[in-house]
């Protein structure tokens, strides 16, 4: 794929890879469906570094496009790096088929599979492989020939696509690698790209750099990279280790773990901040702070809680939890929920992706379609129905919008999920509305780009039913001793009706 592109440099391949021949390279030669082929391409497109106001900018003109035909026009002016793109499909292992190249390999580790590099990483204390950055490591160190190999100029392969003693990285070639890895010269407090640090005059006899030619020598720049390449400092392992504790989770009484909330705010760069929430159990935890802003947030198994996150976040992972609702500010990026039961998920976010969950429900708004991975059960997904007073500042501070809005159009991605029954839309006769319990300042009064009209009506028919029955009771003429029998009654009812949920729950 990699010489196919380059052969097309005045087609929209190279340096950029523009949307139509993407498209006719993943339909046409890789036999995609053309939503997964956007669904890459879209995701890649967003690691992009954009301001909020870039962001909302093109939000407003897929908003504005009235028609698919239309849309389709649009997404023919975008573009990516093509060699990065290049390397983003070689860690998500986009195909398992190979175009005339090699994007067969092992799998980006993930809670699924397992490195089979046990002598490198040795014996890891943190068990979540999604989390494990020794992992990561050993796998970019696996694969860092052919991840190079990728890069090169046709004239630098042999017949069989493989590198040569003699073959030559070029600098554009080490500066799409600077999407992969990065580096620091004084202890991780500046962080660098690859390519700033690989055209630093003392690593030059390391890395074969020429000045003459601005190419580095295969072999040499493949043993500097591997003779540096180390864990990463600001990644989830370090946090754990090492970061700063977070007094935010009470002991609950009875139970013998212990919340641990940890950040590593206080000693990283901004944009490299983490925050680690584990093992909250049966409470109520609400945080809006300055340690949030910006952060990656990982939540690990938190079981019966009520979490609200009202700040506006990086990302989201939230991993073997249980019968918890989740509410979150606005996600600039992406929220995954994975291995979790009977949660409930509400949040503003730029993308949505599942896995191996059972009974969630996802109150989102969202301007790409939500992704339904590999073992689900009986997921819901409904329409965003809250709000707080900063939130509409918040979105417009991660660039998102209140259209386009997909919460209602998932997509089956595997071909093991090609039966739609896996999801359903919450039927309005469910719907309620959700109320923040808090004070804050800020302007927002109600829940940005309102509701379906669907939803909207069933609460105003319930509103409307509420009304006549009080205007009913009122014009009764009960005596003081029958209103309280008609209180009493009214109380024995609800207790009824919240048994009765309670156990249709627990049935399901």
């Amino acid at each position: 794929m990699a010489a196919y592109v380059r052969a097309r440099a005045g087609a929209g391949g190279w340096p950029r890879l523009g949307w139509p021949l993407w498209r006719r390279i993943a339909c046409g030669k890789l036999q995609l469906p053309r939503d997964l082929a956007w669904l890459y391409f879209e995701r890649f497109d967003a690691l992009a570094p954009r301001s909020a106001a870039q962001r909302l900018e093109r939000a407003e003109a897929a908003a504005a496009c009235a028609s698919d035909h239309e849309l389709e026009q649009l997404r023919n002016q975008f573009s990516v790096d093509t060699l990065q793109f290049l390397l983003f499909l070689y860690v998500q292992q986009l195909n398992k088929v190979s175009l005339r190249t090699s994007l067969i390999g092992e799998e980006w580790p993930s809670p699924r599979t397992r490195s089979q590099s046990s002598s490198l990483i040795g014996k890891s204390t943190c068990q979540n492989k999604n989390w494990n950055d020794l992992e990561h490591q050993a796998f970019v160190l696996n694969h860092l020939s052919d991840l190079l190999e990728l890069l090169l100029d046709p004239d630098q392969l042999t017949a069989s696509s493989h590198s040569t003693h003699s073959s030559l990285v070029s600098l554009e070639a080490v500066r799409a690698l600077s999407f992969l890895i990065e580096g620091s010269l004084n202890k991780a407090k500046t962080v660098h790209p690859l390519h700033e640090l690989a055209l630093w005059q003392p690593f030059h006899v390391k890395n074969g750099y020429s000045k003459i030619s601005r190419t580095f020598s295969f072999p040499k720049l493949e043993g500097w990279l591997r003779s540096c390449l180390t864990v990463n400092p600001f990644g989830m392992s370090a946090c754990l280790k090492s970061g700063k504790k977070l007094a935010w989770a009470q002991q609950v009484e009875g139970t013998t773990k212990r919340a641990k909330i940890a950040c590593n705010a206080h000693v990283v760069p901004e944009a490299y901040r983490i925050v680690v929430m584990s093992q909250v159990y049966k409470q109520t935890l609400a945080k809006s702070s300055e340690t949030l802003e910006g952060a990656h947030v990982r939540i690990h198994r938190c079981n019966e809680s009520f979490i609200y996150l009202l700040s506006p976040l990086r990302s989201v992972t939230i991993e073997k939890c249980s019968n918890s609702t989740f509410i979150l500010g606005p996600v600039q990026t992406a929220i995954h929920i994975h291995s979790c039961d009977s949660v409930k998920v509400i949040a503003v976010c730029h993308c949505l992706s599942i896995s191996s969950t059972t009974g969630c429900t996802f109150h989102i708004l969202t301007p790409t379609r939500p992704l339904i991975l590999l073992g689900n059960q009986a997921v819901t997904f409904a329409p965003y129905h809250t709000h707080y007073p900063m939130l509409e500042d918040h979105m417009g501070r991660t660039g998102l919008a209140t259209v386009p809005n997909y919460w209602d159009s998932p997509m089956l991605v595997c071909k093991e999920n090609s039966d739609a029954s896996v999801f359903q839309l919450l039927p309005s006769s469910e719907f309620y509305t959700f109320v923040i319990p808090f004070e804050m300042e800020g302007d927002t009064t109600e829940t940005p780009g309102g509701l379906p009209y669907a939803y909207q009506k069933a609460l105003r028919q319930r509103e409307q039913k509420i009304q006549v029955w009080q205007k009913t009771v009122k014009e009764a003429g009960l005596t003081k001793s029958q209103r309280k029998q008609f209180q009493q009654a009214q109380s024995r009812q609800r207790g009824r009706i919240l048994f009765t949920n309670r156990r249709s729950s627990e049935d399901r």
